[in-house]
């Protein structure tokens, strides 16, 4: 038939596609920790990063609710000053942030070694922040500044506290990066990290915002 090898075309072109017949292999050799691409039969990428966004929507209107209640309520007397040591803890996520995309950087450069040195740095700085915040909270106390003390020193525990456990969340996240074995998984590592990295800007965005309220109320 005329049309029979155009047809048997076809057929080499979609199991060229479909099967990867004889084609290249992706960029990366097969490493986990530099293959970006999406592996046969995985969900796609934009799935996990719709996912991380709808949580980082409903973690933002949360935080609005707080401090909407925290802006009618900032007449009320309070402390005149907020601990020092908090203008040390965002300077230590926001390095965080940038030892993050570093690492990145290093894992599309198919240097594995360098990225996990990287992430554990920007990990270690998360923790840090998390201990700073808790001296704040000492040094609060020391002053006699109590959460039952007044309206504004309640919001003060509330909104770090609430923004502590939600950070400790993205620790969580970049501690599976680190040890998860991604070989074989339906996610490549370099897509953890980014939908990771979404999450960790966004809660270094969040306290920076949060600092700025509280800074401004008191």
């Amino acid at each position: 038939m005329p049309g029979a090898p155009v047809i048997d075309d076809l057929e080499l072109v979609i199991e060229d596609r479909v099967g990867g017949g004889g084609g290249e292999p992706p960029a990366g050799g097969g490493d986990d920790d530099g293959d970006r691409s999406r592996r046969p039969g995985a969900p796609t990428p934009r799935r996990y990063t719709t996912g991380v966004m709808l949580g980082i929507f409903a973690i933002l209107m949360f935080f609005m609710a707080l401090v909407s209640a925290y802006i009618v309520r900032k007449g009320s007397p309070g402390n005149d000053s907020l601990p020092p040591i908090l203008w040390v803890n965002t300077v230590i996520l926001l390095v965080s942030s940038l030892t993050l995309e570093l690492a990145r950087k290093r894992l599309a450069q198919a240097d594995p070694s360098g990225f996990q040195t990287l992430w554990l740095v920007t990990t270690g700085l998360g923790l840090l922040f998390l201990a700073g915040q808790l001296l704040a909270w000492r040094q609060l106390v020391a002053a006699g500044a109590y959460l039952s003390s007044n309206p504004s020193n309640s919001f003060f525990y509330v909104l770090t506290a609430a923004h502590g456990v939600h950070l400790l969340g993205g620790i969580l996240a970049l501690l599976y990066v680190t040890l998860r074995r991604f070989a074989g998984a339906q996610v490549t590592r370099a897509l953890a990290a980014e939908v990771t990295s979404y999450y960790w800007h966004f809660m270094d965005g969040l306290w920076v915002f949060l600092l700025a309220i509280l800074y401004l109320g008191r």
